[in-house]
């Protein structure tokens, strides 16, 4: 999700995209733990996604 897609959202929607993506990287570093892992450069984008929501909700906020 691109900053500016994020700008367009509530406060509301994007702490539930934190959310959604934090239990996705849950998920994710389990599968790298058992071995499972598909994907495991999805760790680090899942990682940037959640910085890039808390930083536009921080700019919100001020």
């Amino acid at each position: 999700m691109k900053p500016n897609e994020i700008r367009n959202l509530t406060a509301e929607e994007i702490q539930a995209e934190v959310d959604a993506r934090r239990a996705e990287l849950l998920d994710l570093r389990f599968q790298a733990a058992v071995g499972q892992a598909t994907n495991p450069r999805r760790i680090r984008e899942a990682k940037r996604e959640i910085a890039r929501l808390l930083t536009v909700a921080q700019e919100v906020k001020a």
